[in-house]
C-alpha cells in the first residue's frame, strides 16, 4: 500500500463547525390561571475564528456543547419564547456578543404543534391538544458584525384531496406505463421554507399563519368546488405564487411536495364494483417536486 505525505499548504479547510443537537424543552408562561406553552427542539452550531482544536488538538477556544445546551435553557428561562424566530435570534445574539472568537452561529428550532383545547368555542386555561397541522420551524444564521439571516418554515404537513386532480399530456416513451387521468387522488406531504428579505419588526406569528393558510387554500381551492390541479408541479407553483402575493416580507420561498400515489383495488373477484371508492396507498416509490421561487428584486439587490 502506498502512503502519500500531504503538507498543510496542500489542503484547505472549507468549513469547521460543531454544536449541540436536539435540545428539547417545554417553556410555560403563567399569566394567573391562564398558561401558555412552547414545546421546542433546538440545534445550535458555532464556527470559531481558528481551527486549532481540529488541526492541533488545542481545546482552549472550544465552548463546550454542554455550555451551549445550558445557554439555550437559561435564555428560555430569562427571555421566554415569544416566537421560535425571536428565540433563535436571542441565541445567536448571545454567542456573537459574548464570545469574540465566535465568527458564525447557526440555530435551528422546531416547535411541537400544541393547540389550546377548546369546547364550544371556549378555550381551556391550561390544557392543550397535539394537532398535526404541520410542524413550525425556523433557521437563523449570523456572522460576527453581520445581520442575521432568518428562515421560517412548515414541514410534515400532510394534505389530500379526492378529486380535482389529474395528469395528462405528459411525455411518453417505450418505458411509459402510466395512464393519463383527469380524476385522481392527490395526496402529498409538504415542506415549505421561506427567507425574509432583510425586514425589521416582523410579526413572525402572523406571517406563519398567513403562509399556512395560503398553502391550504392553494392546494385545495374554494370550499364549495375546489380547484383543478393538472400536476403536482403546478400545485407547487400555485402555493408559492399565493404566498409571495400575500406576504411582501418574504423574498424567497422553497416548496417540496412529495406525492403519495393511490391505486384503485380491483374488487371483481369479490363480486363487487369499485368506482374509485376503495384505494390503497403506494408508499414507495413516490414522486417529489422541488422549486425555489424568488422575487427578481432580491437578485438585483444582491448584484
Amino acid at each position: 500500500m502506498c502512503v502519500f505525505s500531504l503538507q498543510n499548504e496542500d489542503l484547505e479547510i472549507l468549513n469547521s463547525e460543531y454544536g449541540k443537537n436536539v435540545i428539547k424543552l417545554l417553556r410555560i408562561r403563567r399569566d394567573g390561571k391562564k398558561h401558555c406553552i412552547k414545546d421546542v427542539e433546538a440545534c445550535v452550531h458555532l464556527r470559531l475564528d481558528s481551527v486549532k482544536e481540529y488541526t492541533e488538538g488545542d481545546n482552549s477556544a472550544i465552548i463546550p456543547t454542554d455550555t451551549m445546551k445550558n445557554t439555550v435553557i437559561a435564555l428560555a428561562k430569562c427571555n421566554g419564547i415569544k416566537t421560535i424566530e425571536q428565540f433563535a435570534l436571542d441565541i445567536c445574539n448571545h454567542f456573537i456578543s459574548s464570545f469574540c472568537h465566535v465568527v458564525y452561529v447557526k440555530v435551528y428550532i422546531q416547535e411541537a404543534p400544541w393547540q389550546r383545547l377548546e369546547k364550544n368555542g371556549v378555550p381551556h386555561i391550561h390544557s392543550f391538544i397535539f394537532v398535526p397541522e404541520g410542524i413550525r420551524f425556523c433557521e437563523v444564521e449570523q456572522c460576527q458584525n453581520g445581520c442575521p439571516l432568518i428562515f421560517s418554515g412548515i414541514k410534515d404537513l400532510k394534505l389530500k384531496k379526492t378529486t380535482q386532480s389529474g395528469f395528462e399530456g405528459f411525455y411518453k416513451d417505450k418505458y411509459t406505463t402510466i395512464l393519463e387521468t383527469s380524476d385522481r387522488v392527490l395526496s402529498a406531504e409538504l415542506f415549505c421554507k421561506w427567507c425574509y428579505g432583510g425586514c425589521q419588526d416582523i410579526d413572525f406569528d402572523c406571517v406563519w399563519d398567513t403562509v399556512h393558510e395560503s398553502v391550504l387554500e392553494a392546494f385545495s381551492g374554494p370550499l364549495d368546488c375546489g380547484e383543478y390541479s393538472p400536476s403536482y408541479q403546478k400545485t407547487v407553483n400555485n402555493i408559492q405564487m399565493l404566498i409571495l402575493a400575500r406576504v411582501p416580507q418574504i423574498g424567497e420561498v422553497e416548496v417540496i411536495l412529495n406525492n403519495i400515489h393511490y391505486q384503485v383495488i380491483d374488487l371483481k373477484k369479490l363480486g363487487l364494483t369499485n368506482e374509485k371508492e376503495v384505494l390503497i396507498p403506494v408508499e414507495t416509490p413516490y414522486g417529489s417536486c422541488t422549486c425555489v421561487l424568488r422575487r427578481k428584486r432580491c437578485l438585483e439587490e444582491q448584484d
